[in-house]
């Protein structure tokens, strides 16, 4: 039988695994700093500046809808973050009806 090593261990506990679904709980700084592909520090002063998280003790969460919608607002156009989840070509639909109401 193989001996794990603690650096295998510790890699395998900390993998932030993607979001499945948009009501997926996002938990913890670095899990949604993974799902929106920035550094924590930037997510950090995002919500310092009105990204929706919620404060949970000494941890914060988030849902995948609540960051789309954030990032809709913030764009002032319809934003969604692709996960392996995703169907491609029902957000290319949407993109592009959005795009026909706006001409």
């Amino acid at each position: 039988m193989a001996k794990k090593t603690k650096a295998a261990t510790k890699a395998k506990a900390g993998a932030a695994t993607p979001p499945q679904s948009e009501t997926e709980l996002l938990k913890g700084w670095k899990q949604i700093a993974d799902f929106l592909g920035e550094p924590t520090s930037v997510v950090q002063r995002w919500a310092s500046t009105g990204m929706p998280v919620r404060r949970e003790g000494r941890y914060v969460e988030a849902t995948v809808k609540e960051i789309n919608d954030w990032l809709g607002k913030q764009s002032g156009k319809p934003v969604h973050v692709v996960t392996d989840a995703t169907d491609l070509g029902a957000e290319l639909k949407r993109g592009l009806a959005y795009v026909r109401r706006e001409k």
